[in-house]
């Protein structure tokens, strides 16, 4: 469960209002932002490591070196009571034609875009894990073992539009799951490769699924549903 605390920090002046967030965890690391406001300034720093005091730590560190140094770039936001609209995290880049996104060790830019579009929508930790549930299937973010899974709630949350409720907020496409339904609807139809291949160079100009955007992906396979509805009946046939 994600861990809100308000806590002193050894070294560091009085006036600072500190909060430790636990943004994710999973059987292998732990990832957490710690933060301090001061003037209606709010400094961050994370850590990640196998244990939530050594990530804690970490971060700790990095704040007070960044508290020491204010000269030194650091990600510094000011305090508003209107959501910010913009991205704090650029966009991965597009996954290969040829080949699955590989998956970067550190998770920390992403889950830290999240935590910021969460704000954005204002959504608190309740509500996410409604949205996590209908999307995912539970309702812990710690349960994204999987890059592209986080990929995709992240952008899934990024074009949603406050004021929203996870309830009624559109649903990522997961790509795993739009190409195991490709797999059985290509099946179902009887078609190999090459049939699989003349469709999509006819229809999306493309030789190969991995080629397609995830929306054009759902639209092949509306495209294949669509034929199985209109094939004639073993009786008619």
């Amino acid at each position: 469960m994600p861990l809100q605390a308000e806590k002193g920090i050894r070294n560091m002046r009085a006036d600072l209002a500190t909060q430790v967030d636990l943004l994710h965890a999973d059987g292998q690391r732990v990832v957490v932002r710690v933060s301090s406001s001061s003037g209606g300034v709010l400094i961050s720093a994370l850590g990640e490591a196998p244990g939530a005091e050594q990530a804690e730590d970490r971060a700790l560190a990095r704040l007070q070196q960044r508290l020491a140094n204010p000269t030194a770039p650091a990600p510094v936001q000011k305090i508003s009571s209107q959501p910010s609209l913009a991205p704090v995290a650029v966009e991965p880049a597009p996954e290969p034609a040829s080949e699955p996104t590989p998956e970067p060790e550190d998770w920390s830019e992403e889950l830290t875009a999240v935590e910021m579009e969460l704000q954005r929508l204002n959504w608190d930790r309740s509500k996410e894990g409604q949205y996590l549930q209908r999307a995912f299937g539970h309702s812990s973010r710690s349960r994204l073992v999987r890059y592209g899974d986080l990929v995709a709630y992240l952008k899934a949350l990024r074009i949603l539009e406050p004021p929203l409720e996870p309830t009624a907020a559109a649903l990522p496409l997961l790509r795993p799951a739009l190409l195991k339904t490709s797999d059985e609807l290509l099946g179902q139809l009887a078609w190999g490769a090459e049939e699989g291949r003349a469709f999509l160079v006819e229809h999306f100009s493309q030789t190969s699924r991995q080629q397609l955007s995830d929306a054009q992906l759902q639209e092949f396979n509306q495209s294949l549903q669509q034929l199985l509805l209109n094939a004639p009946s073993p009786q008619t046939a």
